[in-house]
């Protein structure tokens, strides 16, 4: 695969997550009446306001040159939350796919992180 073209996968990877994060953070901090109510029953409507600025900062982090691993990370954190609050519920795990859509896209972004043994250059 050319560098072009894991450059350009490895973005659309990385999009896809970071839209719907996005997009989550968004309905959160304009109150949306469903993302309240759903929040509120399993227990976190008081940090509605606060879960969506951290996805808003997670994102920006992740889209920032310089700071895009620590973003990784952080939204890597969260999404595993989400995921293990959907299965707690007895839901199916939708966080899960966008996991592996930011894994793959890290990894082929700059696999010097997961690869044992690579050099870096």
């Amino acid at each position: 695969m050319s560098n072009k073209t894991t450059k350009i996968l490895s973005t659309i990877l990385l999009a896809i997550p970071s839209l719907m994060v996005v997009f989550s953070g968004i309905m959160k901090l304009s109150g949306s009446e469903e993302v309240v109510t759903g929040l509120s029953k399993i227990g976190y409507g008081s940090l509605i306001g606060v879960l969506g600025a951290a996805e808003l900062i997670f994102v920006a982090l992740l889209w920032i040159p310089q700071t895009w691993k620590i973003g990784f990370f952080f939204l890597l954190s969260y999404l595993g939350g989400a995921a293990a609050i959907e299965v707690s519920g007895g839901k199916g795990a939708p966080a899960l796919v966008f996991i592996a859509l930011l894994w793959a896209g890290a990894y082929l972004k700059d696999n010097f992180m997961f690869v044992k043994g690579t050099v870096k250059q």
